[in-house]
């Protein structure tokens, strides 16, 4: 099948029967092909024996994702379905297909989403993941990432003696390292900590500064996952007002004058939820005052790559002195892999490697491994320079689209993944961003609202789109009936 869901015709190698599968049905790829498969089994057009397509045969005879037929296969074996020869492929083993379990259908309950929905975070839904975090797996360069996994796993045997290096793996921190001296500031890889993603390294950080009760610095609005960390940390968050001139510092200077605050959390560039970017002048000025009233700075940092050289980096700027930095691949490769990092000063360090240890000890070094495989293989550049492009596209696409819907930016993005956009006034005076998400969930839409990153209430109804998805008819139908069904007489 191709995007459109037209049957392509494989046109190389050994041919078989074409499934039916379309990205427009209930139920997910991998539910479709499972059923396939194993309708065609127990109607025996697939007899004991029969070699299966190889995964890419499959995935181009179809028009889908490796990662999807990879996923079906494993799913296939599990129901005793088909067996795997190592070197050969995939094989059926048995003519009697067992019954398949009936998917349990999802229904939301009148209040189904909130910040910490796993829909947003697993990708094992079957509602549109338009407020999601991530992207398809085919923008990713899903070639260059199933291949470092491969070798990845090909692991020295002396390798699983122990748990692995606290600071990460060496290979990568060294990496890391060389790369971030020749674009941004001069670091060794000993003042590297590498971590389970972004989201464990906001807690460590948390857990080596900051008691309860202490006050943290956010963006208002900002990152969903980190607000809940810091209550769970029992800290105060105080939220600094950031909109498409940047963040407000005469209100952030008023609030750490009164506070007193440890830290603060800050997307120097491509801001989730905006995607808007700090300029040189804001960053300056922003150091000046984190060095005036003493708190650190910790710069989330994970959309860098995807933004061109020359934005505005605290971390360039301080030299890591009260800047830590928090990196992470789970944009640029897959976020299936959690590998973040933490860059630090040599002082601060072995403190953060302390909780680290007390906390869960290392971190994957297979994940480490297959992220370094990934970064320093050829393509990984140009896979960049593509995702950068299609992000673009997606983005104009998504704002047009949004427009035929009635809803604005509430800034225009620099780039990245998300456009933020919404309306003036609700579709009724009462309503409000979550309940229009309940509503969009039951339709088989997931949507973020303006409350999962907002400390306060919002002036208006907006959502945090990923424009990946955003331009989906689905979604634009979804909106501009809810406006004509229920909008303002």
């Amino acid at each position: 099948m191709d995007e459109s869901g037209s049957a392509v015709r494989q046109t190389d190698g050994p041919q078989w029967p074409l499934l039916s599968i379309e990205r427009s049905k209930k139920g997910s790829l991998v539910e479709q092909i499972v059923a396939a498969v194993s309708d065609m089994v127990a109607r025996r057009e697939l007899r004991a024996g029969t070699k299966m397509p190889s995964v890419r045969q499959f995935a181009k005879c179809n028009g889908i994702s490796t990662f999807t037929v990879v996923e079906s296969y494993d799913r296939l074996v599990t129901l005793g379905l088909l067996s795997s020869r190592r070197g050969s492929g995939y094989f059926v083993t048995r003519q009697d297909a067992p019954a398949l379990p009936t998917p349990v259908p999802f229904h939301p309950g009148p209040a189904a989403v909130d910040a910490l929905t796993p829909e947003l975070y697993s990708g094992m839904s079957d509602a549109l993941p338009i407020g999601a975090g991530w992207l398809p797996p085919e923008w990713y360069g899903e070639d260059t990432i199933l291949d470092a996994v491969r070798q990845a796993i090909r692991i020295p045997a002396n390798r699983l003696r122990g748990y692995g290096h606290p600071l990460g793996f060496p290979g990568l921190r060294q990496y890391l390292a060389s790369t971030l001296s020749e674009e941004l500031f001069a670091v060794e890889p000993e003042q590297l900590l590498l971590t389970h993603g972004a989201t464990h390294a906001f807690d460590l950080i948390l857990r080596t500064l900051t008691k309860p009760g202490d006050t943290v610095l956010v963006e208002d609005p900002g990152y969903s996952n980190l607000l809940s960390l810091i209550r769970h940390h029992g800290c105060q968050a105080i939220g600094i007002p950031r909109g498409a001139n940047g963040l407000d510092l005469d209100f952030l200077a008023e609030q750490a004058r009164a506070t007193q605050p440890k830290l603060m959390f800050v997307n120097t560039v491509l801001q989730n939820p905006l995607g808007t970017s700090l300029s040189q002048a804001q960053a300056h000025r922003l150091l000046a005052l984190a060095e005036q009233f003493d708190f650190w700075l910790v710069e989330d940092d994970i959309y860098r790559e995807l933004t061109p050289r020359g934005e505005a980096s605290l971390a360039a700027m301080d030299g890591l002195r009260r800047v830590i930095r928090i990196g992470s691949f789970s944009k640029t490769l897959s976020p299936v892999l959690r590998v973040g990092s933490i860059c630090a000063s040599q002082s601060l360090l072995p403190e953060l490697v302390r909780i680290k240890m007390l906390t869960g000890l290392t971190t994957s070094e297979v994940n480490e491994r297959a992220v370094y495989h990934a970064i320093t293989a050829r393509p990984y550049k140009r896979m960049v320079e593509k995702l950068m492009a299609q992000l673009e596209e997606g983005r104009e696409r998504s704002i047009e689209s949004l427009a035929e819907a009635g809803m604005k930016p509430v800034a225009r993005p620099r780039g990245g993944m998300f456009v933020s956009a919404g309306w003036d006034e609700a579709p009724t005076p009462e309503w409000n961003g979550k309940l229009i998400a309940d509503l969009a969930l039951k339709a088989g839409i997931l949507l973020a609202p303006s409350d999962f990153f907002m400390l306060g209430d919002s002036a208006s109804i907006w959502f945090r789109f990923n424009v990946a998805y955003a331009d989906h008819p689905a979604l634009r139908n979804f909106l501009i009936t809810l406006r004509k069904e229920h909008g303002r007489r």
